[in-house]
């Protein structure tokens, strides 16, 4: 018994639409979110991790307009890629708050120079930067960060159903996100670099009260010690921290598709 060929297509129309509308927004998530979307993981890694999400997310959602070849359809899927990667954005900014609060302490410390490839983004930043990158995406990852991204990507399409588009407040909250990773740097890096600060002050006075003090060969190696230090001393206030920003940008990210 053979099947009409117009019932056949109907079926994978069905079919496909039932699993690929779903992963254009995964797909675009995985392409900028932490653990996900870094250059160390491979391509084709990357996308059997979408495939697989794509499979397991798909089946609990409802069925969605025939996928067809069409203007309208091609707007829907870059609409769908902007909104995973608008997810995966948000995410990426807490690591790129350890980066810029990594790079202001290296700076007092006198290892602004000192650089390394970042494995996350194949980019050259301070070693200070890339300690603090490894030790928050094991943060991130020991706190479930990875199952938390995929969970939201889930929740993702009963906040915000395919085909939908942002609302104008969730626009804006995405816009206005880009101030938390300041301000999380900013309370990274505050108490090593005040600390920092008062020690190349007390430096300065001290250069002033005995010229003949070789400043560089004392200041430097005493500032790297105190820098190292305040490092040690500054991994439990990391790790507060890094779990705060996880939970705001979770929340944040649901307010914006809510929105």
């Amino acid at each position: 018994m053979q099947i009409p060929l117009d019932v056949l297509q109907d079926l994978l129309s069905r079919e496909l639409a039932f699993n690929i509308w779903p992963f254009f927004r995964i797909a675009g998530a995985f392409m900028v979110a932490p653990v996900f979307g870094a250059r160390l993981v491979p391509m084709r890694v990357r996308m059997a991790l979408t495939v697989a999400a794509t499979v397991v997310i798909a089946p609990l959602l409802p069925a969605g307009q025939p996928f067809e070849l069409s203007l309208s359809t091609a707007i829907v899927v870059a609409q769908e890629v902007v909104v995973g990667i608008a997810m995966g954005f948000c995410l990426q900014m807490i690591f790129d708050a350890l980066i810029v609060a990594g790079q202001t302490i290296a700076m007092g410390m006198g290892l602004g120079l000192a650089t390394m490839i970042d494995p996350q983004r194949g980019i050259s930043v301070p070693v200070v930067s890339q300690f603090f990158v490894i030790l928050g995406l094991l943060i991130f990852l020991s706190l479930g960060g990875h199952l938390a991204t995929v969970r939201l990507l889930a929740d993702s399409f009963s906040l915000l159903p395919l085909g939908s588009t942002p609302s104008r407040d969730g626009l804006w909250q995405l816009v206005s996100w880009g101030s938390q990773m300041f301000a999380g740097a900013v309370r990274i890096a505050l108490p090593a670099a005040t600390a920092l600060l008062i020690a190349n002050i007390a430096f300065g006075v001290m250069s002033r009260a005995a010229p003949t003090l070789n400043l560089f060969a004392v200041g430097l190696p005493a500032g790297l010690l105190i820098g190292f230090l305040l490092l040690l001393l500054n991994i439990g206030h990391l790790s507060a921290l890094i779990t705060e920003l996880l939970q705001a940008t979770l929340n944040g990210i649901t307010g914006m598709l809510r929105a």
